[in-house]
């Protein structure tokens, strides 16, 4: 089994290191406004370089959906800030991806020099799968190695199997998905390294794109650099490292102080991916996520024994450090330190110290290199969401019913000798909460993008955007309800292809505490000319695409929280009003009766139908 453990100032999981790890410096002790100030400065670079990236990139992934991520660690890889207007699924991997870079170099041979500026995306060395690439600057003063600038980027094109950076669910191993960089130099010793910038407009689709969004993250790391280099100018190395230090112990602290309120114990959850439902091979499909959370004191250990062994030769694998790590930090944070209800806590990585997380080696969530990754994203959602389940034992007000998973689309085509290339997702949705109904239309848990404008899609490509909207009668019944799925219609306007992975066609989004279950998700593909609908299940391969083909993706729709005869009947009625929820539904699930004509409460039917409900249950 491999395993994350508590890192302070000592080696990573990747190591050893080719730059040795500092020695454990005698930090001087530093007042709290101090600390707070260096604080808000941190974050500032931080926000800084992440609107540099978003403001330079070529691609609407990253410029409108903002999948990125930019931070500042420090010398051992300790993440002190993070842009908070990015995802987590591009933030939290940094750490990983800094030490991936360490555990390579020293592999061969390598080291760090001023005006180094690194390139890197093995799913097996930290990062979270190709796509999204790392770029990296070591930060020097002098010859001292302080710190390091780091983003990372969803790209549209990395060179797979078949057009894009999403949908290759085809791929046999880690060599289909396209290239794979183990810390490569793009500058060495400030000196532009020509021959790879070369090798990547040669084998990239719409190379134009990728490598201008790779000269913005470059961008965005040199920024971070500076202004990391004014700050210790300001107040020196030690006194910049003790503020980090005084901030990660905090959050270590806020963390520990939430998992020592929860009852010691053991408690389990399982959940299930689709996988390839139009598959022969059992072994592909209708796999098994399982989560045992134990705890003891202050620490946490998530072990996820029990999960279904890896598919060999289909990316729906996921790797340990840079995607499964990051499913069950976000979910621990969001359920423990719930910002709606307590103290904003700084993101860091003292949040990850009293978390262990245990995998088998050879399962989903911890695969064997070549396994391929890259199509994690849906199935981390359900490592996520199973881990929920599990947390809703000990911490049932801080948690969702389950969530609809979301969709992702490569769309792509041939224009004279090169492609275009565009990445959509189509929004899931959240669980009832406690006080609270699902979030309706968002992209879920790890992934948190944004949608991107359908001005901008039909602008810059030859697609058109025939629908969009949430899903309508189709969220799990509760106290409060789940939350709306999206629906969303993309036509061809000229010859093309598209591929798409998801997941939740066939497993609904559970209910809890009473609630109902959600509604699966589904894909189609429209033909006007002949009127045919094709179903499709939650992933497939690339496949050609003619003008006026359309493909349909619609999310699930979340489970609800509570019992839905608890529902507040003002609430029902909203719903039905607002064409969520239809006068047949509302008295099938919360035994409502709504009178069609004035669209009024029929109070005396509506308490029949309940004490009915009631006297047989």
């Amino acid at each position: 089994m491999e395993r994350l453990y508590e890192r302070t100032f000592s080696p990573s999981p990747f190591s050893p290191m080719t730059v040795s790890p500092p020695q454990r410096r005698q930090l001087p002790k530093i007042d709290p406004v101090t600390a707070q100030v260096i604080a808000g400065a941190l974050n500032g670079i931080a926000l800084e370089m992440g609107h540099k990236l978003a403001r330079m990139s070529y691609s609407s992934i990253i410029r409108e959906s903002e999948d990125f991520g930019a931070a500042i660690l420090d010398a051992d890889c300790q993440q002190l800030a993070e842009c908070a207007y990015s995802t987590p699924l591009q933030l939290g991997p940094i750490p990983g991806y800094m030490r991936g870079v360490l555990k390579a170099m020293e592999e061969d041979g390598e080291e760090f020099y001023p005006g180094d500026v690194i390139l890197h995306n093995h799913a097996y060395y930290g990062a979270s799968h190709g796509p999204d690439i790392g770029i990296g600057i070591p930060i020097f003063r002098g010859e001292e190695l302080i710190g390091y600038s780091f983003t990372t980027a969803h790209h549209l094109d990395i060179g797979s199997s078949s057009p894009g950076s999403c949908g290759i669910v085809d791929a046999v191993d880690a060599f289909a998905e396209g290239l794979q960089f183990k810390a490569v130099k793009i500058y060495e010793k400030g000196v532009k390294n020509r021959q790879v910038w070369r090798m990547l407009r040669q084998n990239i689709r719409s190379a134009q794109v990728v490598v201008g969004d790779i000269e913005a993250q470059v961008a965005a790391c040199r920024v971070g650099e500076q202004r990391f280099l004014e700050l210790v100018d300001q107040y020196g190395l030690d006194t910049v490292l003790a503020a980090s230090e005084v901030l990660m112990n905090y959050s270590e602290r806020m963390i520990r102080q939430a998992v020592e309120k929860l009852p010691d114990g053991t408690y389990v959850a399982e959940g299930f991916i689709d996988g390839f439902l139009d598959d022969p091979d059992p072994s592909k499909k209708d796999l098994k996520i399982a989560v045992a959370v134990t705890i003891d004191g202050s620490d946490m250990t998530i072990d996820l024994t029990g999960t279904a062994p890896q598919v060999d030769d289909r990316p729906i694998n996921m790797p340990f450090v840079g995607t499964v790590d990051i499913a069950i930090f976000v979910t621990l944070r969001s359920v423990l330190l719930d910002t709606a209800l307590m103290e904003y806590v700084p993101q860091n990585s003292g949040l990850t110290r009293p978390i262990h997380i245990v995998a088998p080696k050879g399962c989903l969530a911890n695969p064997i290199y070549p396994a391929p990754v890259i199509a994690r994203c849906c199935p981390g959602n359900i490592v996520a969401d199973t881990l929920m389940k599990a947390l809703a034992q000990v911490a049932p007000q801080n948690v969702s019913g389950g969530i609809g998973n979301i969709k992702v689309v490569s769309y792509s085509g041939a224009m004279d000798e090169d492609y275009w290339v565009y990445m959509d997702i189509t929004e899931g949705s959240y669980g009832g909460r406690y006080g609270k109904d699902g979030m309706d239309g968002v992209d879920t848990l790890y992934a948190n993008t944004r949608n991107n404008p359908i001005e901008d899609i039909e602008a810059h490509l030859p697609l058109r955007v025939t629908r969009y909207e949430l899903i309508e009668d189709a969220s799990g019944a509760g106290k409060w309800r789940g939350g709306l799925g999206s629906i969303r219609d993309i036509q061809f306007l000229a010859p093309g292809q598209m591929s798409l992975e998801g997941e939740g066609n066939k497993y609904a989004p559970w209910g809890i505490f009473g609630g109902d279950d959600g509604t699966p998700g589904g894909v189609q593909i429209l033909n006007p000319e002949d009127d045919e609908v094709q179903v499709l299940p939650s992933k497939f391969p690339c496949r050609k695409t003619k003008p006026g083909d359309t493909l349909r993706t619609i999310s699930p729709c979340g489970g609800g929280y509570g019992n839905p005869l608890e529902r507040d009947p003002t609430l029902v009625l909203e719903d039905v009003l607002d064409g969520f929820l239809t006068v047949e539904s509302a008295q099938r699930d919360y035994k409502l009766v709504i009178d069609p004509a004035t669209f009024e409460i029929d109070k005396t039917t509506t308490e029949s139908l309940r004490q009915q409900r009631h006297d047989s249950t």
